[in-house]
């Protein structure tokens, strides 16, 4: 007997700058080329998703997958302010009708941290004048494509702009606490980037942060450029829930039957004795000062890795001897049905899990991970929890932001050299976990 029934949503998820490749009018890109990058290398050409969409479509569907969450690139469609690019709307007007044609749900994500480069030359993810102009956006393209949509996500992971300010303010306490230490930068960077859910090179940052300041005036007219990732002031992240409110109002205009909703970025955080109120007070701040602005949404996007754990001194390393991703966090899957059960005591929407994943070189390790966490996932459904779908990160191998492509997360592995794809044994074995449609 098949783990889940028709109707739920089983699949993989990707971002358009992780896979498509020459997302040459983004921030990302301005980024990845400066002289003092953070990033490990350029994303370049990707795994050329862009041109290759057809064939993982087709992989996904082959292997029993019913749904697909990917991001339409707002510098792609809007390179120059006021100005949208109609043989792009083609290009991902093709996606959604392949998705459709390969019996594919399409899950469509408007804004996944890349940005047009002009929006962060205007003053990025803290300018009030951001709002209307994502709201213009999304009408756009829902105007253009809504008929071929029937869930749209407005914003990937609003919250994580708080949790790098977050790590960003421990890494720079741990730094100066390990100052007589051999390695110090380094170890402390390794103890804070497995607390983040996203791929970060802070040492990198941390020792080009002078010389950046100076090329980042160059390149963006600005010593501090606020791309979606930086680290969020509270005015900036009440800007982000304001542009996802005013964004769904535009999309719903348009399209008043389009499910919608947005992503956050969550922890399983735990408490050790003692550690009960700074575990509070991170859930607060990870999830529960969201809820006002979201509880009207027609889906909640629930992304989750691993667990955070609370001492009375701040959060906890990884237990001892605990197998750890190549993202240096725990692999912890039963992280994803405990947030499944807290978010649902706060939230009374239908939850989609549109990530949850590891990077691991041995799939086996994989394929374990996704039989727990989706063990969990069917347990809250028989408990009456309306979890609707589970979207795995990452459908393939792909540019894992600052890491470069070190980080293995896929179900399908990619030679960049040649762009073949070859299939793990984990998608098929999420796929049979789907019962057939037909």
């Amino acid at each position: 007997m098949s783990k889940f029934q028709k109707g739920f949503l089983t699949g993989a998820a990707t971002a358009a700058h992780q896979v498509e490749g020459n997302n040459i009018h983004s921030d990302y890109w301005a980024m990845e080329h400066m002289q003092y990058s953070s990033f490990a290398e350029p994303s370049l050409e990707a795994v050329d998703h862009y041109h290759r969409y057809e064939e993982d479509i087709k992989m996904m569907a082959e292997a029993g997958l019913n749904a697909y969450r990917f991001s339409i690139e707002w510098a792609r469609i809007e390179p120059v302010q006021g100005q949208y690019d109609e043989a792009e709307i083609g290009h991902y007007r093709r996606v959604l009708e392949c998705c459709r044609e390969n019996g594919i749900e399409p899950f469509v994500t408007l804004m996944h941290f890349t940005s047009p480069k002009w929006l962060i030359e205007k003053g990025g993810w803290e300018n009030e004048e951001t709002i209307g102009l994502f709201a213009n956006y999304c009408r756009y393209v829902v105007e253009k494509l809504g008929s071929y949509m029937h869930y749209v996500c407005t914003i990937n992971e609003a919250n994580m702009g708080l949790q790098i300010a977050a790590i960003s303010d421990r890494f720079k306490k741990q730094m100066m606490a390990r100052m007589q230490q051999a390695n110090s930068v380094k170890e402390a960077a390794k103890d804070v980037e497995g607390s983040v859910q996203v791929g970060l090179n802070m040492q990198k940052m941390m020792e080009n942060m002078q010389k950046q300041s100076t090329e980042n005036m160059e390149v963006f007219g600005t010593a501090t450029p606020q791309v979606f990732v930086s680290a969020r002031t509270p005015e900036g992240d009440l800007l982000v829930v304001r542009a996802h409110q005013a964004a769904k109002k535009a999309i719903k205009e348009v399209n008043p039957k389009l499910q919608v909703g947005i992503t956050l970025s969550l922890h399983d955080i735990q408490a050790k004795e003692g550690g009960e109120k700074n575990a509070a007070k991170e859930w607060e701040s990870e999830f529960s000062h969201y809820v006002p602005y979201i509880k009207d949404d027609d889906f909640f996007g629930l992304q989750n890795y691993t667990r955070s754990v609370y001492d009375a001194d701040g959060i906890c390393a990884a237990p001892e001897g605990a197998p750890l991703t190549q993202m240096d966090y725990e692999i912890y899957p039963q992280a994803l049905e405990n947030c499944i059960r807290r978010v649902a005591k706060e939230l009374d929407i239908p939850i989609i899990v549109t990530e949850n994943g590891i990077a691991v070189e041995d799939d086996a390790l994989r394929v374990d991970f996704i039989g727990k966490a989706t063990d969990g996932v069917a347990a809250c459904i028989r408990d009456g929890i309306p979890v609707k779908g589970y979207m795995y990160w990452s459908l393939m191998d792909n540019f894992e932001w600052q890491k470069g492509y070190s980080m293995t997360f896929g179900l399908i592995s990619v030679n960049r050299e040649t762009q073949e794809r070859m299939a793990k044994p984990s998608l098929a074995y999420l796929g049979s976990l789907q019962e057939e449609a037909r």
